[in-house]
This record gives structure tokens, C-alpha cells and sequence, in this order.
């Protein structure tokens, strides 16, 4: 792969760059439910040197009852001075899982318009399979003021979405497993409906992954993305659960330069809830 400080970093760049001043490391480990894992705890038992954790569920706007919106600009902010993120920080982000979370905290500071921050390839799992340095020790924060420029672009509501799907302009991809999208399955969250948004394409976010969670190459992305029907010539609208595994899909789009894409951030919560909106179940 190829280091890229503003998308994907390996774990060979981080700890090359583990010691620069200006280097801040997230763990941005979250999980379902169902698996039953505290990831700040798993936190707390051991991460990357000098890394700070990062709450998708607290870090979110707590006004909504869809989980962990993107938290207002404000909200942002001051979270990042408290763990001392600032201007002219490089970002990287890595999760427990290899690669799943870190990348929606990626497209949060995308959104926030922090262009230096990068996912780290194969996360937590890779860094410590290779025997790279870990530590329990919480790190020493200082404050760092952080500039935001919202990027209005890299989101999209309910109603945008619902007209793309009527209009069939943009490009709706959905990162949940195929049994989800079809409506074979239950869906994790209770109360909703099974399905997909009509139109939209099926591209489970581990369908862009090696077997040890790092990210395939950009020439094997674009031909996945293209074998399940999406034409890569329109704009793009990522979606799955709850907006986290959608961020894989931008993160990906983002690796082979399409750069016209937004993310659903209620995603199928939200959707999947509103019995006016239309479904499709079956393969796409």
C-alpha cells in the first residue's frame, strides 16, 4: 500500500512517526452490542503509545435520538482541545476491530474540515500481531486550540437521501452484510424494518478488506465497487447501520480519488424506523 497521511497510513509509517511532536494517535474503537466489548476499558488495558481515546458514542450530538449523530461544531471542538488535538496536529486513528471505526472518526474530522488525519491500516490487531510497543499509561494532554471548517458536502439527511433514491442521480451504497440488505435478517437495532433504500447498491465494508483487516489495493476497490453496479462516474451517498461502516466506504472512495461522495449519517436507524418511507428487500 501506499502511505497517505491524509487517508490510510501502515503501521511501519506510525511507528516511524510515533515520537514527532506533532503526531496525535485516537483509539476510535467501537462496537455493536452484540459483541459485548467496552472499548474504553480495552482502552484503558493497553493501546499505542500516547494514544488518547476517542468516544464516537459521547462525541456525537446527544440532542438526536439516532446514535452518535456528528456532534455540533462547538461540541467538536472543545472535545479536541480536551484531548489535545489542535491545528497542525497529524491524526492518525486506529481501532480494536483492524479496520471499522477509526474510519467513521476519520470522516468526522473530514467534516470538520481537518484534512492531516489518516486511518491506521489493519488497526490495534496489526500493531500488536508484529509486536510493536503498547501501554496502559494515560497520556499527558495539553490544550491545542482546533480551527473547524464544516464541510456541508460530506453529510447528507433523510430528505436528500430520499430524493436521490427517487431521482437515481447519486449513487447510494450500502455497507451492511448481504443478509441485512436483502431483509434475510433482523436487524441488530430493535423496531426496524428490514431492507434496503430502493435503488441502492449492496457493498459490505469487509468486501474492501484483506483477511487480516487492512485495506485492499486501490485498483481491487474500484473493480469491487464496480462488480456490484455502482458507476463510479456519479456522485456517491454512503450508508449501512448507523453511519460508522458507510465511513469505510468513504474512506475507500477517498483512496481511488472519487471525491464527489457523502455520507447518510442516520443511515438504516433511521431510515428502517419511518414506515412512510419506501423499502426494497432482495438482492439489488
Amino acid at each position: 500500500m501506499t502511505d497517505d497521511p491524509k487517508t490510510l497510513v501502515s503501521t511501519d509509517w506510525l511507528a516511524a512517526h510515533l515520537k514527532d511532536p506533532d503526531l496525535r494517535v485516537l483509539d476510535g474503537s467501537w462496537y455493536l452490542p452484540v459483541e459485548q466489548r467496552d472499548p474504553k476499558a480495552e482502552y484503558e488495558a493497553a493501546h499505542i503509545p500516547g494514544a488518547r481515546f476517542f468516544d464516537i458514542d459521547e462525541i456525537s450530538d446527544l440532542r438526536s435520538d439516532l446514535p452518535h449523530m456528528a456532534p455540533p461544531v462547538e461540541k467538536f471542538m472543545s472535545r479536541m482541545r480536551s484531548l489535545g488535538v489542535g491545528d497542525g496536529h497529524q491524526v492518525v486513528i486506529y481501532d480494536g476491530a483492524g479496520l471499522m471505526s477509526a474510519a467513521r472518526v476519520w470522516w468526522l474530522f473530514r467534516l470538520m474540515g481537518q484534512l492531516n488525519v489518516a486511518v491506521l491500516d489493519g488497526g490495534f490487531p496489526k500493531w500488536q500481531a508484529e509486536g510493536r510497543e503498547i501501554e496502559d499509561m494515560p497520556p499527558v494532554i495539553r490544550d491545542r486550540h482546533m480551527t473547524v471548517r464544516f464541510q456541508n458536502q460530506l453529510v447528507r439527511d433523510v430528505t436528500q437521501v430520499s430524493q436521490a433514491a427517487k431521482v437515481r442521480n447519486i449513487e447510494i451504497v450500502d455497507a451492511r452484510a448481504a443478509e441485512r440488505f436483502r431483509g434475510d435478517a433482523q436487524e441488530p437495532r430493535a423496531g426496524l424494518r428490514a431492507g434496503h433504500i430502493p435503488g441502492s447498491h449492496n457493498l459490505p465494508f469487509t468486501d474492501l478488506l484483506n483477511a487480516d483487516r487492512t485495506m485492499k489495493s486501490e485498483a481491487e476497490m474500484r473493480s469491487t465497487f464496480e462488480a456490484v453496479g455502482v458507476d463510479l462516474q456519479k456522485p456517491i451517498i454512503t450508508t449501512c447501520g448507523s453511519g460508522v461502516t458507510a465511513a469505510v466506504l468513504a474512506l475507500a472512495l477517498e483512496r481511488i480519488g472519487h471525491h464527489s461522495w457523502a455520507l447518510y449519517d442516520g443511515s438504516w436507524t433511521e431510515w428502517g424506523q419511518f414506515p412512510t418511507l419506501p423499502i426494497a428487500t432482495g438482492a439489488a
